[in-house]
Formats: structure tokens, C-alpha cells, sequence
């Protein structure tokens, strides 16, 4: 590969007004992005364009706004181009006003108090890829980690829209008797800023945060968001981050659909949640069917929010922070597991879940932490399955 040419082509090439689509241009072969990135960074002092380009050692990618897509010049330089497109969280806040503290009913719900005794997932470390996290909040205070900011490195990941604040508190909340407790009130939750304060992100920032999480040693990566059209980016990154031995849990989606669900949780390496509401019924907005490996409590989910106050939200992201909690627990309980195996204790220690308006079982159930944590050992597979 000619670098010299490539970085020459990438510097008359990159928008820095801002106006211009993303990309993710990906590298067939280690050895080529590694010496790229090296030459890389010998040149950005010449030519200030280059510094808008980052870089995925994980995906093995670099990321940087064109001017316009030459399909024929990446053939040419022997790399691939994909359009770095957003991706939204998967909830609305209720119109409702600000409900008491204590344990939530989807931890309750879901038998995480029954399996205190055995586990609170001490230590296990929670990589949530969302908007950040209030890090005032007093029932989150010793459940989080530094984590980083991927939109302003110079910060920490300060929330500025709430859900991440959310999703942390169902996971880890630990105010005691009085406050909130999450499902894992001892684990560490390690907030990775890539959205907005609108709770929008490229997925070139998701594929940071991923790997950010895998160089950190995170156990588990909560992914509350979701898009409609496939990244192979996300879906090689996602997988490289199974393979490293990380459990990764995605929402599904509040589309109401029978046989679909979005991207990231769609692929076969993550585990996909749907919500449930009280009656242990699928929530009416939630996804649903076979793509669905687990269901959890995603209705009117009362948690933590800014300013050190709590909220009331819906959706399946809601759903998917019960999971990753739940396996933080069965984590610091039975250290070790590998996230396919992880996948079939969820699937087997389950309870029956029913569609919206049917006394039709599906074949996913909900989480239970207490029936988790009893689940006799199961042998994984040495491929995921059921999802594309």
C-alpha cells in the first residue's frame, strides 16, 4: 500500500466544516493499519486535516468526515468504506411525576433481592455505552468507575440527557434501606460517554466505546439503543469483543414487532432484550420473537435521573439494564462463564413470558436472578445461533 498517496488523498479529502458525511473506511490485514496509524501519526503535525481522523485498533479502522465518497479510490488502496450513520436510545420518559425511592418493582420482579445473599455482584465491572452518567447522584456514588467521554476526552462523562443516568441506577444503584437499590448494588459501572444530549451517537463513537471496553477489561458491555440498517463495522467490532470474553447485552427495539429487531441487538453475538410490564405479559411497545434471547421488566421503570432525582421511563432499554444486572451477578457468583454459555443460563433459568394480548407462551422467557444464580451448568455452543 502506498501511504504516502493515502494520507495525501485523505487530507485533500477530509470536510472540516462539518458538513459532510461520516465514514468508517476499514483494513483488510493488521500489518496495513498498523502502519498506517504509525505514518499517521507522523504526518498530522503538517497537515492539521489528518487530526480529525481517529482510529479503532480493535475494528482495525480509522474515522474521518469526507467531501465525497470515490468508491473506485478505496478499491484502489484496498480498503472498504461504510457510511458512519446514528443510532438512538430505546426509551421515553413518563409524564408522570417524580415517583418514591426504594427498590423498584423490576428488581424486585426479577428476584434480584433473593439472590443478595448470595451475590451482588461485587467488583463486576459494566462497561454502558449511553449519554454518561450523574456522577452527584447519591445512590450511584460508590457504584461508579472514571469511564471516559469519547465526545470530549477533556471530561468526564457528564450526562446531559438522563438515560444513561437511568440505566446506571436499575443496574447498580446502592442508596441502602431509604434510596434506590439496582439490581448489583456492588457492581462497578464504568459510564462510556458516545451520545448526545438528544441520546444520538454515530456508530463510529459505539465502536470506540466497544473499544475502549475491551482494552479496560470490562465483563460486561450494556448496550441500550439500537438502529434499523446493519453495520458490518459494529457487527466485526461486536464480535471481537465476545471473542475477548465480554458479555454483550443489547436492546431490541419498540417497534411492537413480532419477528424483528433492531441492530446492535439483532446480531448473533450480543444478547437481545424485550420488555415486559407487571403483568409479566410482552410490553406493548417492546420487539418481539425468535430474536429475542431474553425479556425483562422495561415498563414504567422507575430509576435514577439528573440532579439526583429519580424517573419513571418505558422501553426495552430499560429491559436490557435488568439484564446486564443480573448477569453481574451471576458473574461475581460463578466467575468465569463465557457469554455463550452466560446466554444459555439466561435462556434456561427463565420464566415464561406470554404475548401482548394472548395466552401464547414464547419461546424466550424473563430473567430471573434468583433461579439464575441456582441454574445447573450448561455447555456452549461453539457458535452463537438464532440471530443473524
Amino acid at each position: 500500500m502506498d501511504y504516502s498517496s493515502f494520507l495525501r488523498y485523505l487530507n485533500d479529502h477530509i470536510d472540516t466544516s462539518g458538513k459532510s458525511g461520516r465514514h468508517i473506511i476499514r483494513f483488510t490485514h493488521p500489518a496495513l493499519f498498523a502502519e498506517f496509524v504509525a505514518q499517521l501519526r507522523g504526518r498530522r503535525r503538517q497537515n492539521p486535516a489528518l487530526r480529525r481522523v481517529r482510529t479503532s485498533s480493535l475494528l482495525q479502522a480509522l474515522f474521518c468526515p469526507l467531501s465525497f465518497r470515490d468508491a473506485g479510490a478505496w478499491g484502489r488502496f484496498g480498503l472498504l468504506i461504510e457510511e458512519d450513520v446514528r443510532v438512538a436510545v430505546h426509551s421515553a420518559v413518563m409524564p408522570s411525576k417524580e415517583p418514591s425511592t426504594g427498590t423498584p418493582w423490576g428488581v424486585r420482579k426479577i428476584g434480584a433481592p433473593d439472590a443478595w445473599s448470595v451475590s451482588t455482584g461485587n467488583q463486576v465491572r459494566i462497561g454502558v455505552i449511553d449519554t454518561g452518567v450523574d456522577f452527584n447522584h447519591p445512590d450511584l456514588r460508590s457504584s461508579l468507575a472514571r469511564g471516559v467521554n469519547l465526545l470530549n476526552k477533556m471530561s468526564l462523562p457528564f450526562d446531559d440527557n438522563g438515560h444513561g443516568t437511568h440505566i446506571a441506577g436499575t443496574i447498580a444503584a446502592s442508596g441502602g434501606s431509604k434510596s434506590m437499590m439496582g439490581v448489583a448494588p456492588r457492581s462497578l459501572i464504568y459510564p462510556v460517554k458516545a451520545f448526545d444530549h438528544n441520546g444520538s451517537a454515530y456508530v463510529s463513537d459505539i465502536i470506540l466505546g466497544i473499544d475502549w471496553c475491551v482494552q479496560n477489561r470490562m465483563n460486561i458491555i450494556n448496550m441500550s439503543f439500537g438502529m434499523k440498517s446493519k453495520s458490518q463495522s459494529l457487527q466485526n467490532t461486536v464480535r471481537r469483543a465476545y471473542n475477548a470474553g465480554i458479555v454483550v447485552v443489547a436492546s431490541s427495539g419498540n417497534d411492537k414487532k413480532s419477528k424483528s429487531a433492531d441492530y446492535p441487538a439483532r446480531y448473533a453475538h450480543t444478547i437481545s432484550v424485550g420488555a415486559t410490564g407487571r403483568d409479566g405479559r410482552i410490553a406493548s411497545f417492546s420487539n418481539h420473537g425468535p430474536r429475542i434471547d431474553i425479556y425483562a421488566p422495561g415498563e414504567k421503570i422507575k430509576s435514577c435521573w439528573l440532579g439526583g432525582g429519580y424517573r419513571e421511563m418505558n422501553g426495552t432499554s430499560m429491559a436490557t439494564s435488568h439484564v446486564s444486572g443480573s448477569i453481574a451477578l451471576l458473574l461475581a457468583y460463578r466467575p468465569g462463564l463465557s457469554p455463550g454459555e452466560i446466554k444459555k443460563w439466561l435462556r434456561r433459568t427463565a420464566r415464561p413470558v406470554y404475548a401482548p394480548t394472548s395466552k401464547m407462551k414464547l419461546g424466550a422467557g424473563e430473567v430471573n436472578a434468583a433461579r439464575l444464580l441456582r441454574g445447573k451448568p450448561v455447555v456452549a455452543s461453539k457458535k452463537p445461533s438464532g440471530k443473524s
